[in-house]
Parts: C-alpha cells; sequence; structure tokens
C-alpha cells in the first residue's frame, strides 16, 4: 500500500514521541515495564485525543496494530542506543519538538478535512501535539512544559494558523504540511535557544 506525506508524518511523529517517552523513562530510571509504558502512552497519546474528540473510534492504534509493534521496536531501540547518545536532555528535546511539529499537522488536518471551524481546527492541532507531552510528564512527575513559561504549545498554534492560512491559499497539501511542521520545529529551537517565554502570573504580580 503506497503511503502518503500524511501517513509517513504521522508514523514519524509516532517514533519521535515514543523515543522522547523511553529517553524521559530512562532518565527517570524507570523499569523496562516502565519505559515501555512511558513510550506508549507518550507516542499514542496526541492522536488518541484527537481521534476520540472526532467520533474516530476505535482510535488509530486500536484498529491498526501496526502502531503498537512500531512503538516496541523504536522503545527497544531507544534503549539499545542510549548510551550512544551523549546529550540526554538534547536528544530528549529533539524529538519531542519533532514530535511536536509533526503531530500539530495530523490534527489540523483532520480538523480542515471534517469541516471544522479554523479554530478548533486549530485547537485540535495543539492538543494533538502537546497531550502525549502532557501525559509523559504527569507519569514522570514533572510539571508539564505545556504548562511552564516555556513556549510549547504557542508554537503548535502559530503553526496551525499557518495551516490554515495556505489551506486558504490554495496551496499544495504536501508544501503546507512540510511548512508547518518545520515552523512548529523553528519556533521550538529558537525559543530554547534565545530563553524566550511567556511571562508568569508570579512576574505579573510583581509588576
Amino acid at each position: 500500500m503506497e503511503l502518503s506525506l500524511f501517513n509517513i508524518l504521522d508514523i514519524l511523529g509516532t517514533m519521535a514521541f515514543a523515543i522522547s517517552g523511553a529517553l524521559a523513562a530512562m532518565d527517570r530510571k524507570l523499569d523496562l515495564f516502565g519505559i515501555f509504558i512511558i513510550a506508549f502512552v507518550t507516542a499514542i497519546g496526541g492522536g488518541t485525543i484527537r481521534d476520540a474528540l472526532m467520533g474516530n473510534t476505535p482510535v488509530a492504534w486500536m484498529e491498526n496494530a501496526a502502531y503498537v509493534y512500531l512503538i516496541g521496536a523504536v522503545t527497544i531501540f531507544a534503549i539499545i542506543f542510549r548510551n550512544k547518545i551523549n546529550y540526554l536532555k538534547t536528544s530528549l528535546f529533539l524529538f519531542d519538538t519533532i514530535g511536536l511539529g509533526v503531530f500539530t499537522i495530523t490534527g489540523v488536518e483532520t480538523g480542515v478535512s471534517n469541516n471544522l471551524d479554523p479554530i478548533i481546527s486549530i485547537a485540535i492541532g495543539a492538543m494533538t501535539g502537546t497531550f502525549g507531552g502532557v501525559v509523559r510528564d504527569i507519569l514522570c512527575n514533572e510539571i508539564p512544559v505545556i504548562f511552564r513559561r516555556e513556549i510549547y504549545a504557542t508554537a503548535c498554534i502559530v503553526g496551525g494558523l499557518a495551516f490554515v492560512i495556505l489551506h486558504k491559499l490554495g496551496v499544495n497539501t504536501d508544501i503546507i504540511y512540510i511548512v508547518t511542521s518545520l515552523t512548529v520545529i523553528a519556533i521550538r529551537l529558537l525559543v530554547v535557544k534565545y530563553k524566550i517565554s511567556l511571562p508568569s502570573y508570579h512576574l505579573l504580580q510583581n509588576n
């Protein structure tokens, strides 16, 4: 069966988030079972909430067991080659950013394909991109990135907005996918590199 760019991106996003979850679990020194669980929920979290909200049930990974096998294989890969990753935190950030960018596309595309309002489509994109990371952080006993000052969901919203605008302009779908994912990834890389963040409530109170 020929894979579309959308399917390829969905697979890449699943792989990226599975590695992200596995690295986070290993960083927390969880056992093998814990590593696989964190990798799994990180990889399928965003897609599951997207499908559930859209009424696409059973959700994708339940209908296609290939996702389960893929996540398992990627997790084993991450465990085996973990010692070859010199900068764990950098690697975790990189794979999380790739997953964020790719899953934002799949969420917005689902909303647009179902003729939902652009704002709703962007919201679905943001939830698809961020929810896996939220579950991962909660299970690893950390405050989710989305709730901290670091720009995270905002990158998804900007990328989703770019998707909707380009779609309205009639731009080629494959180009839209590439531009949207690169927009989200670029924003994440820039805000972390230059330490750009949203103001916290504490800072606003002091002002």
